[in-house]
């Protein structure tokens, strides 16, 4: 993946584009104050398979978490769809233990239109309802905003995860619309996709609420 760059203090919202935007599909460290979102790698199989453990959240019959068997072969699918050039993923890493307690992706990069999806994210229970989510999204967004100069980011979720569409509804993003019947799941079942988005001029907004969010955290 190539030697990843480190911008810390992110989550401050404060960077701007003042020369070459970076491409979505680079890979960065991202660092906040509780989190510090690094590139994935085959060395982090391990502590992925860890934290998808706890809890069983593979077991959520609408997402499509890797399971602790089969972390090595996705860990190596993601990094293959890096290579290719369409999704960037990173491991999140909570600073207070040092633990990896979950995976986020830009996903769907399209590099001309300046755009990417918040997607393939998922957290360990430990982590969930802890600001840890909020703290990753103030750094993948302002990373894409700010540093990458997008035009805008969707998010996406299965019509039946209520947790997760709160939590995007609670960041700020907008509901565009639902594809129904967009994907074949698991045994055949049909899957009605919301899709969420977050436009440039929207972000010192969401930024704002996210920065709350952790005040609200400590």
């Amino acid at each position: 993946m190539g030697a990843a760059v480190t911008e810390r203090g992110a989550s401050l919202g404060s960077a701007s584009v003042t020369s070459a935007p970076t491409s979505l599909l680079e890979p960065v460290v991202l660092e906040g104050a509780h989190v510090r979102l690094e590139p994935l790698s085959a060395e982090h199989v391990d502590g992925l398979a860890a934290a998808v453990a706890e809890g069983g959240l593979e077991r959520a019959w609408y997402t499509a978490v890797p399971s602790p068997e089969g972390m090595a072969d996705a860990v190596a699918q993601r990094l293959a769809w890096h290579a290719e050039g369409v999704r960037n993923p990173w491991v999140v890493r909570r600073l207070a233990d040092g633990q990896l307690v979950g995976a986020t992706h830009f996903w769907a990069v399209d590099t001309a239109n300046r755009r990417a999806e918040v997607g393939g994210t998922w957290l360990a229970a430990s982590a969930q309802r802890s600001g840890v989510n909020s703290e990753a999204k103030l750094l993948l967004l302002g990373h894409a905003f700010e540093a990458c100069d997008a035009i805008a980011v969707e998010l996406r979720t299965h019509w039946h995860n209520r947790q997760s569409r709160a939590a995007i509804e609670r960041l700020g993003a907008k509901l565009d619309g639902v594809l129904r019947s967009h994907q074949v799941g698991p045994g055949g079942v049909l899957r009605d996709t919301c899709v969420y988005s977050v436009l440039a001029h929207e972000w010192p907004a969401v930024r704002a609420g996210l920065r709350a969010s952790l005040a609200r955290h400590g």
